[in-house]
């Protein structure tokens, strides 16, 4: 990384936030929605996405024909950002009110993936684990009818930041935090047979 300050490449506001590739990882892995982000006709373009880190690459996925895939698969440069929201932080004044998080924001070109069964079976097993082994292999029409592209996770191209602890202030009254989790309730079925196995362990 630069040895001057860059707030593309590292925090100029409370640097003590600031995550390593450990706490980068962890927000990845966790999340499973981001936002892609570029620029089209000079106007901002930014879209959820499910997504999976593969090691060194964020691994995207959609329709062959959605516009602003295409426009990233051909070069345009894009952000990507991740938010793990942790806890409220509760103080004694409405100022000091905050949010324990995990954020990452990683910066770059995708590269178009030509094994894009790689990265469907990825993402799927990110999002429901063990799924992958449950279903039929996706066939080459569904390859054919979507785009697979990775993000290189690479030095001076990322920033990772975390907030722990309390409100940092002494009062007299109470303060605290209300740990915030996701959690899976009880599918709800739509034909019949029994839940898969997968599924009973996300849940």
């Amino acid at each position: 990384m630069p040895s001057h300050p860059d707030p593309l490449v590292a925090l100029t506001r409370k640097p003590d936030r600031a995550g390593d590739r450990e706490v980068l990882d962890s927000v990845l892995d966790e999340a499973r929605v981001g936002t892609l982000s570029t620029v089209v006709d000079r106007l901002p373009w930014s879209v959820p996405m499910l997504f999976a880190r593969d090691g060194d690459d964020i691994l995207l996925h959609g329709s062959s024909g959605a516009g602003l895939l295409r426009h990233i698969a051909a070069g345009a440069p894009v952000a990507f950002t991740v938010f793990v929201l942790d806890g409220i932080v509760i103080a004694d004044t409405l100022f000091n009110h905050s949010a324990n998080y995990r954020s990452a924001v990683v910066r770059g070109t995708c590269v178009k993936v030509d094994d894009s069964r790689h990265v469907l079976e990825m993402m799927s097993d990110k999002m429901i684990p063990g799924r992958v082994a449950e279903v039929p292999a996706a066939t080459a029409k569904e390859i054919a009818a979507t785009i697979t592209l990775r993000l290189p996770i690479v030095d001076g191209q990322w920033l990772a930041k975390a907030r722990t602890g309390g409100p940092g202030v002494d009062v007299d009254g109470w303060t605290g935090v209300v740990p915030v989790r996701t959690v899976f309730d009880e599918p709800i079925g739509y034909s019949d047979g029994e839940v898969p196995e997968s599924v009973r362990r996300l849940v």
